[in-house]
């Protein structure tokens, strides 16, 4: 008899976070001697160079580290910058927990659903160039989608096709939990969606989908003649200056990244993921960058310095969600005014966000996605940093990215 995990796997909902009841700290992941004192380190060099001052830091590292520790994140990476107040760049925690090597700001991380802003750029590129609509159905690019001439590609962007999220489908999470390390192309994910009755009508409610920007993916290879990892690396990549920023073959992982950890697995048990393949979430999710280029790309996308002020415009008309606070555009979030996107995937979740009334970013990176009473933990922790330095623009909500 096929075992399923007990919990189901990269479900497409929307998730607001709730202030966690007190929890023992982290048992499998202790902050190290080592982290700690380079913490205190930071801190002080941080407020000597433009830092946010004592009082703010001090809040900052305890609510960090409070969340850190109830919610068992194993290592966290934060990135605040605020014009005309300061900045704030912590690691905090460890990136192994079998060595207790401390989490480093300079690493890389897989940034999930992140991936979506860069495929849903490229698209929107071709947009301004004239050689897509946003109106055109899908069915003039890919063939056998279901109700394909009704949805179209704004409708894609926007999680409001109706298609079936394939990384709901219960053999697909069976097939990949069963062998992380395979292979997976573009068509095949889709056919475990496809094989699924559509949700709803075009345009009727959203649904977080990843079927959705595979098919964007799709659409943007066909258009360009060219895969879309060199898409991304030459039209968006290279110009903006990412340079630890990519989108991988396979399962390879630049140097120094930290371990992931997950619970997302057949036995329930967590495990280390750090090498598994992500090519199933490829336009959706593949992608890896570190803090320095999250940081320059929060801002590139919230202000569309790829795009024309037009199609811009179009990407920022954000949608109710059915949460409060939480709207949705085209491959972009407005949480409470922070705009930009989060991203999970087994193993580790990301925050990008940029506030552009105070125009301040933030970045979270951390290695695990496994939920917290409930909640993502990246998440939680961006609600509380926000809480502190923003109480008019909390960050109460997010995409689940799975």
């Amino acid at each position: 008899m096929r075992r399923t995990p007990r919990r189901r796997l990269f479900a497409a909902t929307l998730l607001v976070a709730s202030v966690l009841a007190p929890m023992a700290p982290a048992s499998a992941a202790p902050a190290t001697a080592v982290g700690t004192i380079d913490a205190v380190r930071h801190d002080q060099d941080d407020h000597e160079h433009g830092g946010l001052g004592h009082r703010l830091t001090a809040r900052l590292d305890k609510a960090i580290e409070d969340v850190r520790r109830q919610a068992n994140i194993p290592g966290v990476v934060v990135g605040l910058w605020m014009p005309g107040k300061g900045s704030y760049v912590r690691a905090t925690g460890v990136a192994n927990t079998d060595t207790g090597r401390p989490m480093a700001t300079d690493s890389f991380v897989r940034i999930g659903s992140e991936t979506k802003t860069f495929t849903v750029t490229a698209l929107l590129q071709l947009v301004d160039e004239h050689r897509v609509r946003l109106d055109d159905p899908i069915a003039e690019y890919i063939h056998g989608v279901p109700n394909g001439r009704q949805i179209t590609l704004r409708h894609l962007a926007e999680m409001r096709s109706g298609l079936f999220p394939y990384s709901s489908d219960a053999d697909f999470v069976h097939d990949l939990l069963s062998d992380p390390h395979r292979t997976f192309t573009p068509h095949e994910v889709l056919a475990y969606g496809f094989k699924h009755e559509n949700t709803f009508a075009p345009g009727e409610e959203f649904q977080y989908s990843n079927s959705n920007l595979i098919l964007l993916g799709l659409v943007v290879e066909k258009v360009t003649g060219h895969r879309l990892a060199d898409v991304i690396h030459h039209r968006i990549v290279d110009p903006v200056g990412l340079r630890g920023t990519l989108m991988p073959h396979g399962a390879e992982f630049p140097q120094p990244h930290p371990h992931g950890y997950t619970d997302q697995t057949l036995s329930g048990e967590t495990a280390d993921s750090t090498h598994w393949n992500p090519s199933w979430a490829w336009a959706a999710g593949s992608m890896i960058s570190n803090l320095e280029d999250l940081r320059r790309w929060a801002k590139v996308v919230a202000t569309g310095e790829l795009l024309s002020r037009e199609t811009q415009a179009q990407r920022l008309k954000t949608l109710p969600t059915g949460f409060p606070g939480t709207s949705y555009g085209l491959g972009i979030l407005n949480a409470n005014g922070w705009i930009g996107h989060n991203g999970s995937i087994p193993g580790y979740e990301t925050v990008t966000v940029y506030l552009p009334a105070e125009k301040a970013t933030m970045v979270i990176m951390i290695n695990t996605d496994s939920t917290a009473g409930g909640a993502e933990p990246s998440t939680l922790l961006a609600r509380a940093i926000t809480g502190i330095i923003t109480p008019d623009h909390v960050y109460d909500g997010a995409v689940v990215t799975r």
